[in-house]
């Protein structure tokens, strides 16, 4: 692969996240890509991930863990069997290249719409809604819903839900799952104060708002060893109308408490690339190392330069890379060679085809380096 690796050389050694042995520091950022009709991977997706497996692990696109997790066009799930035998094509093709690929757990909750969910009115810690629109199934802008809190029992089940969604991953042949509590998705919707206003054992304190993410973890823990499991974190992030005065020392007790479980990896989006809320000072990667043994992976607007310099720091362990892999699906061998990228892919390829009946366009047909 390396005819200048001296240049990017930290991105380049070998790595031991837990039990995952990686080839390399690069790891594929999951990235919603909405070409999974019918919520279940096919061969464009296959593709797709096979061309990147130069990463030395790639993370799934958030992957819905029930029915009732939905609230995207045409993102895939990991609950039905037609859906593990999508996933299993998929990740024999990345070991097929060599490399390791996991699957990251996703349940929307408010950042979703009922007209994904047959009318059910949405879900979330607290009733309290995103401001702003999202889409509706139809493709029409809407404004976003107000929610209903999760009932203990509905949480319990949720709960119930994530730990048969790491079951289906291991059928699948994933090497290990990221639990997604981050972009104010559901478990991040417990852990803030914006969205959280609970009165009972999942609300009010960083203790009590941390429960739900610990016991989807414990839960987690039920089907795949700590050493193939890793939580996201978004602690600076604005996106789905997230951010609270409290998030610096929320976020430092999250990882403290997360260090207790031997997890394999936190990935911590520090970068401010997505959005950042200013309603409490950033919290950087250096902040949170002393605090987690684990492996660390950054995230959010990284470049070779700037992942090379938070590794060498010690801050880091790997660096994830979204948006630089849409138009560079040997984004790791041009890192590697020092080959000049591709200009950004166009937004409207990013999120949905224009044609349902051929989901690789603008995703799985990118070129590599010539």
């Amino acid at each position: 692969m390396a005819t200048e690796v001296v240049k990017h050389a930290a991105l380049f050694k070998l790595l031991e996240i837990g039990e995952l042995k990686m080839k390399n520091r690069v790891v594929l950022a999951p990235l919603t890509r909405a070409r999974s009709k019918n919520r279940v991977p096919n061969s464009a997706n296959l593709e797709y991930y096979q061309q990147r497996a130069g990463a030395g692990l790639l993370i799934s696109e958030a992957t819905t863990v029930s029915e009732e997790a939905n609230g995207f066009k045409s993102t895939p799930g990991i609950y039905t069997e037609e859906q593990v035998e999508g996933w299993k094509k998929v990740t024999e093709a990345v070991h097929n290249k060599e490399s390791l690929i996991i699957c990251q757990l996703w349940h929307l909750g408010r950042a979703a719409h009922s007209s994904f969910l047959e009318g059910k009115q949405i879900v979330s810690a607290s009733d309290v809604p995103i401001p702003g629109q999202t889409h509706a199934v139809d493709g029409s802008k809407v404004d976003f819903e107000t929610p209903r809190p999760l009932s203990i029992e509905e949480i319990e089940a949720t709960i119930e839900s994530y730990g048969k969604a790491a079951a289906n991953a291991k059928k699948a042949g994933f090497d290990g799952v990221e639990i997604h509590s981050a972009n104010g998705y559901l478990i991040d919707q417990f852990l803030q104060t914006c969205s959280n206003k609970r009165t009972d054992k999942y609300g009010g304190d960083m203790e009590a708002r941390f429960t739900f993410l610990q016991q989807v973890v414990e839960r987690v823990l039920q089907e795949f060893p700590a050493s193939r499991v890793g939580v996201r974190l978004s602690p600076n992030g604005a996106f789905n109308g997230m951010g609270a005065e409290d998030n610096n020392e929320l976020f430092k007790f999250v990882a403290t408490k997360l260090d207790s479980y031997n997890l394999a990896f936190l990935h911590v989006m520090d970068g401010l690339g997505f959005g950042y809320h200013e309603k409490s000072p950033v919290v950087e990667l250096s902040d949170i190392r002393p605090l987690f043994k684990g492996s660390i992976i950054g995230n959010c607007g990284y470049t070779a330069e700037t992942a090379v310099e938070r590794i060498e720091a010690g801050h880091a362990d790997a660096i994830a890379f979204g948006r630089p892999y849409l138009a560079n699906p040997d984004l790791a061998e041009r890192f590697a060679n020092g080959w000049p990228l591709a200009e950004m892919a166009p937004m409207d390829t990013w999120y949905s085809g224009q044609n349902d009946d051929n989901p690789g366009e603008g995703y799985s047909d990118w070129p590599n380096y010539s």
